[in-house]
């Protein structure tokens, strides 16, 4: 080892800052210029010699592993596989020094031979998932922590072995209960967590890049105005941030100071800055010789100080960047519970709970917890919710999970395990395997500086190192990380651009044969997939169709699309499936079908515009001349419009009702009053002119109704007079016939009269059947 630190490595790690417009053209545009260096051909297959301090030591390594010294085995192991101090890799090398390892019992060499047979790196061994959950099997029960979160994966998603829940959940307890104990071995509050997992896609839109991938487009695209700060990147926030906060405006110190403390992926934690911004606020509000407030302090100055001091106190507290001092912590957390802060309640409630430079009270500790909580801070939800498991009593332990549930709602790694214990020891709640697992999985996963190499991972990333970030990442990815195995595809994936520069303007160096593996990218994509990425799956469909990493699959590949396009969610997977329509490849040839899927894939994404309507020109065109020629195909054919059969009673009742049954949605929604228009006194003019409406609609109406009723009557009254005529013309016939004298012939024909008296009854006046036939005419 004293070999190895005469090597001289960076001090300081070289920082990644996103170019602006011009920097981007600027970079192309110094790529399109000629090259006028001379190169020989590339010559592959050599490996880089090595010398110096870097060669001595790996002799002395050599000669001590020859006798059997087990560190030494295990560090030319690592040089050979992670090319540590510019070792050149050579993974043959290192699995056998890890696979010699291994047999000696050696948990961590047991995980690192799984790694390789599970993976196939560097073609040093076959792929084999059989013997990598052996060797993984046997880190696991031997401690390895790595290898237990690996076996937990492969049962969950039923990779080389059945699913398994009850397995998953036992070997993914195991991990939480490691986390756990780690993450409570830090100061008062646990160890701060800043989460480094993300996905290397989501920095250029998504795996099909921006509007075009489920991530940027549709429900999930950002709908910022180009004046808002949602596209600028950290370092440009950081700096607007200062220069605002050196003019003295409290709320840029303020957040500040929370970016600093908190940190997050592109910002490390930066305690000791943190502390000088909210110093910043509190000096605002508190004079620094006597603590007293300042005289007319500026509007909102008072909440944003007291949220400082809770900070503040929260540091000297847990000792961030300072010595650990209880008392000025409680001076601060006094200052801020004057104005009601919840960090700085919570932060009293947990010295008062524990003795810290105070003697215990537990009751005056629960009282700041609730008021805290009151506030909806995570922190105390937690401890309320501790306080409450441990009385046990049935109204304590419903208590206790709605405090546990509130803070989960945060992510809160703490509250999440408690709700993981509960459930899978069936204590004050249902014993359900699967929503324990879930948990368990979140605690375990979220403990990254425990388990994880999500660091180092992407510091080499930002590096340049890609082939180093690539096995961090898979190291990663092999434990269940969705997001890792998303990245080991991507960086893996040989289709990223279907439009490639020409060679003229591509400089980038040829990608190394790390990279090179189309096979390993399917297999990481379909894990991805498994874990509901859409893009993850569109992918995979995009892999069996074109036969890339394996073989062509059409079926698979149709499946693969259909899934995706549920509940709209990808539109390219629907203009994919439009495709193979439109062409008859894996599916039946239909336009009608095609021009449906283009149509869905429109709706789901408004920038698929071009693509679709130059799909849809060509479609009309083929399923014109495919009717004309009367092919085969199914053309385009207009959508028949819904119609229903109203009987005659049902019109009837239609037109007696309101008219709402006229409007569609959409004629509704124009005369809502937020649509109406307005009159010159601002109010509506529909809300006035409703009731006018309705009262000429109704006239009009009974209008109608009565001329129906008068022309019916008329028309009644003229068959009566018919009739009565027709009979009274066959009543004199046989009078005429026997010879009676020409006055008998003589016809009386009765002259109408009005009605008198009350007797006259008025239904004598129509036919006999009319009262029936109007009855049944409005549905009697």
């Amino acid at each position: 080892m004293a070999e190895f630190r005469k090597i001289k490595t960076p001090l300081y790690r070289k920082t990644k800052r996103q170019a602006g417009l011009f920097g981007i053209v600027f970079q192309y545009a110094i790529k399109a210029l000629p090259s006028l260096r001379v190169s020989a051909p590339p010559q592959e297959h050599t490996l880089p010699v090595i010398t110096g301090p870097l060669l001595e030591g790996v002799k002395l390594l050599q000669q001590s592993a020859d006798q059997n010294n087990t560190d030494a085995i295990y560090l030319l192991a690592q040089l050979n596989f992670f090319g540590n101090y510019s070792h050149p890799r050579n993974f043959k090398t290192a699995f056998d020094h890890y696979y010699r390892l291994a047999s000696y019992g050696n948990s961590s060499a047991q995980y690192m031979v799984g790694l390789m047979y599970a993976t196939g790196l560097g073609d040093a061994v076959e792929r084999d998932q059989a013997k990598a959950l052996l060797y993984h099997t046997f880190a696991a029960d031997a401690g390895e922590t790595r290898s237990e979160m690996i076996v937990a994966a492969r049962h969950l998603s039923g990779i080389g072995v059945p699913k398994s829940c009850e397995t998953a959940c036992k070997y993914y307890k195991r991990v939480a209960d490691k986390a756990m104990v780690w993450f409570r071995s830090g100061p008062p509050g646990g160890m701060a967590l800043s989460p480094e997992a993300h996905r290397l896609s989501d920095d250029v839109g998504g795996v099909y890049g921006e509007g075009a991938s489920v991530v940027s487009s549709g429900i999930n695209a950002m709908k910022a105005s180009p004046n808002s700060d949602a596209y600028a990147a950290i370092d440009d926030v950081i700096e607007y941030l200062d220069l605002m906060s050196q003019k003295g405006d409290f709320k840029a110190s303020f957040n500040l100071g929370r970016l600093y403390y908190e940190g997050q992926r592109g910002l490390d934690r930066n305690v000791d800055l943190a502390r000088r911004y909210f110093a910043a606020v509190t000096t605002m509000y508190w004079r620094a010789k006597d603590g007293r407030t300042v005289d007319q302090p500026k509007p909102q100055l008072e909440k944003y100080a007291s949220k400082a001091a809770g900070y503040i106190g929260r540091m000297w507290l847990r000792g961030e960047g300072v010595r650990q001092d209880f008392k000025i912590a409680r001076g601060w957390f006094e200052r801020g519970i004057k104005h009601g802060d919840a960090q700085s309640q919570w932060g009293l409630g947990i010295m008062n709970l524990h003795g810290l430079g105070l003697p215990k009270n537990v009751s005056k500790a629960t009282e700041l917890f609730k008021a805290s909580a009151d506030q909806d801070f995570s922190l105390s939800h937690v401890a309320l919710g501790a306080l409450h498991l441990d009385q046990g009593t049935p109204d304590d332990l419903k208590i206790a999970n709605s405090y546990f549930e509130a803070a989960a709602r945060w992510a809160n790694i703490e509250a999440q395990y408690y709700l993981a214990e509960m459930v899978h020891h069936g204590v004050g709640r249902d014993k359900t395997c699967n929503m324990a697992m879930i948990y368990y999985k979140n605690v375990a996963e979220r403990a990254e500086p425990l388990v994880s190499s999500w660091t180092e991972a992407n510091h080499a990333y930002e590096d340049g190192e890609y082939e180093l970030a690539f096995l961090d990442y898979l190291m990663a990815a092999e434990q269940g990380y969705e997001k890792a195995q998303n990245n080991v595809a991507f960086m893996l994936d040989p289709t990223q651009s279907w439009l490639p520069l020409p060679s003229w303007l591509n400089r980038h160096p040829p990608r190394p044969s790390l990279l090179q593996n189309s096979a390993l990218a399917l297999i990481y994509w379909t894990r991805s997939a498994i874990q509901s990425n859409i893009d993850s799956l569109v992918k995979m469909g995009d892999y069996y169709l074109s036969g890339t990493g394996t073989e062509i699959a059409l079926d698979k590949a149709a499946q693969c699309y259909t899934g995706a396009s549920e509940y709209f969610q990808s539109a390219q997977a629907l203009y994919n499936l439009g495709w193979m329509h439109e062409n008859g490849v894996g599916l039946n040839q239909d336009f009608h079908l095609a021009k449906r899927y283009y149509d869905q894939a429109l709706e789901t994404n408004e920038e698929a515009y071009l693509p679709v309507t130059l799909s849809l020109l060509t479609l009309r065109v083929r399923s014109a001349w495919n009717t004309l020629t009367r092919g085969r195909v199914n053309s385009i054919q207009d959508e028949p419009s819904p119609k229903k059969d109203w009987s005659l009673s049902e019109w009837v009742a239609n037109f007696l009702q309101d008219d709402d049954l006229y409007y569609d949605e959409e004629y509704e929604a124009f005369f809502e009053a937020d649509g109406a228009i307005a009159g010159s006194d601002g109010e509506p003019l529909g809300s006035d002119l409703a009731g006018l409406d309705s009262v000429l609609e109704s006239l009009v109406i009974l209008g109608l109704v009565a001329a129906i009723l008068i022309l019916m009557y008329y028309r009644a009254r003229r068959q009566q007079a018919h009739a009565q005529a027709e009979q009274e013309a066959a009543a004199r016939l046989p009078q005429q016939g026997v010879g009676h004298g020409a006055a008998a012939a003589q016809p009386q024909v009765p002259v109408p009269q009005a009605p008198q008296g009350q007797n006259q009854n008025q239904d004598d006046l129509l036919p006999p059947d009319f009262v029936q036939w109007g009855a049944a005419a409005v549905g009697f």
